[in-house]
């Protein structure tokens, strides 16, 4: 087995533009732009007072609310229900264009959909569909960018341009469950069942609009979706006083920490806000979630070749989970997206297959993370450059296209 060692260090960031490049942290966005509102930014007290505000009746903000949640309406010359003299105010009003998609890729035999979006700004996120046998899931992202810096992660390096509003987060949704009762992915229709807040952004560094959209999605129609917190997940690199925030909130969601490191050592060049709360500060964080909420807590580790595939590594893990108790937490190792060339690669089967098997001796719950999108741009910001790339070496905007591959393995 190999002994080499290789650390962040060793090489620039994935997707750096120069040799030289080191991770910035940032919690200040680029833009201070904000979003059109949008009728799922308001509560529905707040919707109705928008409605009466503009000459309609407030009955109407209940109609306009079932058309959006329960029939994953976006546009009000469809609410045919509607007197068609209100339709394009309360369009204009309530309904902007948020999203407007760039390019689609669909890998998987078609059960995996990765669209990318132009926001009203022009800023640029993704989204990834992903069907699987019993269950059907959305991806979503919170913010434009991201300011964590996070060396192996292409979304990382693009720096934090804005926080996405509510209703931006929302939409995501709404169009994901609308493709799914269409039938848009896999085989026939489908429905929506979870959610997962681990695209592009850190959530917890958006808390005031994650609230919001946590919101709408686990409150019963015509408030929200009403989809059950369990079925969502909400990812953190490792904002401690954010999960603490989280677990007083009173949703009870999945966390999910991406902790890709047991050790400081190794932690604070792999992931920067480590230089803020420790390894031992986080797990205390995670395990204080669990207590409050009773919800087993996901612990992410992206293994990379060489990196932090050891076998100790794998031990001190376990040892650091049970010593603060047991079965509190579910270690998802996942296979990096292979990137030829570089250190950010995935690491072999032997070392994968040790790696679990020392976790599993511990006594940790482990499940390696069923990987999707690995024929295509996959992992998390890696679309959005690809085309950026296209973009400028065009010197224009790209022409939206929808582009179909598929594993030639599936």
């Amino acid at each position: 087995m190999s002994t080499r060692e290789v650390r962040p260090t060793d090489q620039a960031p994935e997707g750096a533009t120069h040799p030289n490049a080191k991770p910035v942290l940032s919690f200040t966005a680029r833009r201070r732009g904000k979003a059109p509102r949008h009728l799922v930014d308001l509560d529905l007290a707040e919707r109705k007072e928008a409605v009466a505000a503009v000459g309609i009746p407030a009955f109407r903000a209940d109609q306009l609310s079932r058309h959006y949640f329960e029939h994953m309406l976006g546009d009000t010359a469809q609410m045919t229900d509607l007197p068609a003299s209100l339709r394009p105010k309360l369009g204009e009003e309530l309904f902007p264009k948020l999203l407007t998609e760039i390019t689609a890729q669909h890998a998987d035999k078609g059960q995996t959909i990765k669209t990318l979006w132009e926001l009203f700004d022009g800023a640029r996120v993704e989204s990834v569909l992903m069907r699987y046998p019993h269950r059907t899931t959305l991806c979503l992202s919170s913010q434009a960018g991201c300011g964590m810096a996070c060396p192996f992660c292409a979304t990382g390096q693009m720096g934090l341009t804005r926080n996405l509003s509510t209703g931006e987060m929302v939409e995501q949704v709404r169009v994901a469950r609308l493709a799914c009762a269409r039938g848009d992915i896999g085989d026939g229709p489908t429905h929506l069942t979870n959610v997962v807040f681990m695209g592009m952004g850190e959530p917890l560094a958006n808390w005031r609009h994650l609230v919001g959209t946590l919101h709408r999605l686990v409150r019963d129609v015509p408030e929200g979706f009403g989809m059950s917190a369990r079925n969502i997940t909400v990812s953190t690199v490792g904002l401690v006083p954010a999960i603490d925030k989280l677990s007083g909130l009173g949703i009870p969601v999945t966390l999910a920490v991406s902790l890709h490191a047991p050790d400081d050592d190794l932690r604070d060049d792999l992931i920067p806000i480590n230089s803020r709360w420790k390894v031992g500060e986080l797990l205390d964080a995670a395990r204080r979630y669990f207590m409050a909420t009773g919800r087993r807590v996901s612990i992410e580790y992206a293994l990379i070749r060489d990196m932090n595939d050891q076998p100790w590594r794998a031990q001190l893990l376990a040892d650091e989970l049970n010593k603060r108790g047991r079965t509190w937490a579910h270690v998802n190792p996942i296979p990096l997206n292979p990137t030829p060339g570089s250190i950010w690669t995935a690491s072999t089967q032997s070392a994968q297959d040790e790696f679990v098997d020392t976790l599993r001796r511990a006594g940790i719950s482990t499940t390696i993370r069923d990987t999707r999108g690995s024929d295509i741009d996959g992992a998390c910001g890696q679309l959005a450059t690809a085309v950026e790339k296209v973009s400028s070496s065009r010197k224009k905007r790209p022409v939206p296209v929808h582009i179909e591959r598929r594993s030639e393995n599936e």
